[in-house]
This record gives C-alpha cells, sequence and structure tokens, in this order.
C-alpha cells in the first residue's frame, strides 16, 4: 500500500472508533481482518496513524478546528510525523485509494505559519472535563506532564532473575537496540521509534519463549520493588491481574515462601497460568475467586499488595483510546472500588506487616487522597515512607519529583520517563 491507502484506512479505523464507540485495537483488527491484502507493514503504519491521532486528539482537533478524523490524521501525518503540507499533497495526488485532496481551509490549517491558540487543557491533550484535576495532580508541569503521556510509549521489559541476568538479555537483545533502563535494576528498555517506525516483537524472541525475561513498564517494575518482598515471606497479590506484578514480587522472594495471586475477575486471572509456567516460578498459589475464599489468609500476610483498579491515566501512552472513553462517572465509581479493595485487603495483613497500595494514575483523588482516606479510618496503620525505600534500594538514582509529604511516591512520563505510576506504603502496628 501507497501512503495514501493508508490515510484512508486510519480514517476509516478512527471513524469506527468515534461512531460506534468501539476499542481501538478491536477496530484495527476487523479492518485488518476484511483488508487481507495490507501486508504486516502497512498494518504497522496504519495503527500508528491511529493511535497517534488519539494520543494528540485535542491539540491536533485545535489545529484543525474540527474533530473529524479525516483532520486529525492529516495533522497527524503533517505536524505529529513531521511529514508537511507538501508530502500529504502528494500522497493523496499520487495514490487513487487516497481521501479526497485537500480544501483549501484545510491546506491554510495545516500550513506552517497557521495561527494556532489553544487553551492548556488542548496543549496538553487532557479532556476539558478533566484539566482541572489533572491540574491540581500535577500543579505548574500539568500541561508538559500532560504531552509526556501523549507520547508513544517505550517498550519496557523486567528480567526474570529467576532464569536470566541483564548482561545476558540484552546481549540477545542487540538487534532491537535495548538498552538498561534509567531506575529499574532489572530493567530494559527499546526506545519507541517515530512515524513509520515499527516496533521489534519481542514477544517472538528466544529468550521471551525460554522466560528470561516479561514485558512490563518501569514503573511496574519500580512498585514491586518498593513493596520489598523478602524470600521466605506470606504474601498476597490482591488484585493480581494477569500477573506482571505477581511474577516480579515471585522474583525478588527468589521463589522462597508463598504468593497469593488473586483477583474478583477471575477472567483477568487466565494468562497468569501459562506466564508462571515459562518463568519457572514455583511459589504461587493461584486463587479463583469461583471456587475459593481467602479465609485462610486473614491476618497472615507478612505483605499484602494492591495494584488498585483505577481510571488508567498513568497510561494514556498505552492506551490512548481510553482517554476519550473516561467520564467523571467513571472516576467516581473507581474511587468507590478503591475504597472498597482498600477494607477488604486489609484483613490479610498480620500484626507488623505491610500493605502497599499502588494505581496507575496520576490523579491525586486516586492517589494520596486515597492514602489520607485510609489512614484516617485505619488508625492501626502507620505511613511507611516509599521516598526512603526507594533510598535504600536505589541510593544512585535520581529521587522522584513528586513526594507527598507522608513519602508516597509519584512517577510520570516527564519526571521519571516511566508511565503514571503511584505507590504508598502503609504498616500495621503490633
Amino acid at each position: 500500500m501507497k501512503d495514501g491507502g493508508r490515510l484512508t484506512a486510519a480514517i476509516e479505523v478512527l471513524q469506527e472508533v468515534e461512531t460506534r464507540h468501539r476499542p481501538v485495537q478491536a477496530a484495527l483488527r476487523d479492518w485488518g481482518t476484511a483488508h487481507r491484502f495490507a501486508g504486516s507493514g502497512d498494518r504497522t503504519v496504519i495503527g500508528n496513524l491511529v493511535f497517534d491521532a488519539l494520543r494528540n486528539k485535542a491539540s491536533l482537533s485545535a489545529v484543525m478546528q474540527s474533530g473529524d478524523p479525516r483532520g486529525l490524521v492529516f495533522a497527524t501525518y503533517v505536524k505529529t510525523w513531521e511529514k508537511g503540507l507538501l508530502a500529504l499533497e502528494d500522497a493523496l495526488a499520487q495514490d487513487r485509494h487516497a481521501p479526497e485532496p485537500l480544501s483549501e481551509q484545510e491546506k491554510k490549517l495545516l500550513s506552517e505559519d497557521a495561527q494556532l491558540r489553544s487553551s492548556p487543557a488542548e496543549a496538553a491533550d487532557v479532556p476539558d472535563w478533566l484539566w482541572s484535576r489533572f491540574e491540581a495532580s500535577l500543579g505548574e508541569n500539568a500541561v508538559t506532564e500532560g504531552q509526556a503521556l501523549a507520547r508513544r510509549a517505550p517498550v519496557d521489559l523486567r528480567v526474570n532473575t529467576l532464569k536470566s541476568n541483564r548482561d545476558k538479555v540484552l546481549k540477545r537483545l542487540a538487534h532491537t537496540g535495548a538498552k538498561s533502563s534509567s531506575l529499574s535494576p532489572v530493567g530494559i528498555r527499546i526506545e519507541a521509534k517515530p512515524g513509520l517506525g515499527r516496533m521489534p516483537h519481542v514477544q517472538a524472541e528466544e529468550g521471551y519463549q525460554k522466560g528470561w525475561f516479561e514485558l512490563q513498564d518501569e514503573a511496574s517494575q519500580l512498585a514491586a520493588q518498593l513493596a520489598k518482598a523478602e524470600p521466605g515471606e506470606q504474601v498476597l497479590d490482591y488484585c493480581a491481574g494477569g500477573g506482571g506484578k505477581t511474577l516480579a514480587l515471585a522474583a525478588s522472594m527468589q521463589n522462597k515462601g508463598q504468593l497469593y495471586a488473586f483477583d474478583a475477575d477471575r477472567l483477568r486471572l487466565a494468562p497468569i497460568h501459562e506466564r508462571l509456567k515459562r518463568a519457572g516460578i514455583h511459589n504461587i498459589q493461584v486463587r479463583d475467586p469461583a471456587s475459593t475464599d481467602l479465609k485462610d489468609l486473614e491476618a497472615q500476610m507478612d505483605l499484602v499488595f494492591i495494584d488498585a483498579p483505577c481510571t488508567g491515566t498513568g497510561v494514556w501512552r498505552r492506551r490512548p483510546d481510553s482517554k476519550w472513553r473516561l467520564s467523571e462517572r467513571a472516576l467516581e465509581d473507581r474511587i468507590k472500588d478503591q475504597r472498597h479493595v482498600l477494607e477488604n485487603a486489609k484483613k490479610y495483613v498480620k500484626n507488623g506487616g505491610r500493605l502497599v497500595y499502588a494505581t496507575c494514575s496520576v490523579l491525586r483523588e486516586e492517589n494520596q487522597s486515597q492514602s489520607e482516606w485510609f489512614l484516617e479510618q485505619n488508625p492501626e496503620f502507620q505511613a511507611l515512607s516509599a521516598l526512603d525505600i526507594w533510598k535504600e534500594l536505589l541510593p544512585e538514582k535520581a529521587l522522584p519529583d513528586h513526594v507527598s509529604e507522608s513519602g508516597s511516591v509519584m512517577l510520570t512520563p516527564h519526571s521519571t520517563g516511566t508511565d503514571g505510576f503511584f505507590i504508598s506504603v502503609f504498616k500495621k502496628q503490633t
């Protein structure tokens, strides 16, 4: 396919997402099924156009004075990808499958000398209704943080220290451009490629098949490390989902002690069994909510880890369509969910044990406000400083910019080069 046809395809997919409110991955998959002549390279470019248009939807809509999919795709090609207006005109003229030629108004809006006036929310690519909360959470850097959340995410890997080490994995992945992560001592990063760039399919690599590494954002790796799961401990991963942090906790425990993986949604737990086998982990019990309860674990755990349900504002780089589907009602529901999870999970912590509360959100309402609420409601718990744990485990690394009075830590794309992630640690007093 030529670029003209790819532009048409991206517009069609965006229209499907907008008009039928479909997840972008599903819309892209269905487009590929219906257009089997498109090669993998074509599908990559089309996907990049669609995802980048969604990442920058507000700022590009300001450029085009409209959120129409055609304008968003054209602005992505010209502005975000820096191809320029002439390249777009050539793409439209040289392919019979291309969209209709540019109107004079579109040419004017896409021209380099077009004057752009945008609001802070548009400049940050944050939904208007959320801007006041976003700004209150991130302060004077809110626009910069929003722009960082609107860029492509790197591919981050966590070395499985039960089977390999970072030097060995780096050597095997040298052809991908993989480098050591800047913060996580077990992390590897493959930087995002711009424009038409295609990321390597690391899950096809021999090292992945052998369990030498897992896909996991660096912030998520750091959250697991700050939990300080020790060999021989009793640990409950209360919202285990697909098991990414469960595997990281197990590696920290060196396969010693007992780790329980639980999630209220049994479907979310489904992938964990294959991942455990591949990673060579033997100290995990998966508790299926449909067939068992956790009564035997009450007041027995040295550590309870909660990766709480949240709005996902910290992972907008990876799920840009979720940014525009988020609503005020959904935020309110997540806040209720988080309090419910905290109140349920606390009963499994033994005296002297720890409770770690984490979210992939950058909103204060889901993060520090929830930590403060929990401490007010549960005086038997006290805050431990995640910042002090950071200093202990990562003494040579730069400190996070976003730290609360109690020492809770928030990571962000702009400040730490990671997904947005919040970590708060509590200890149950004896």
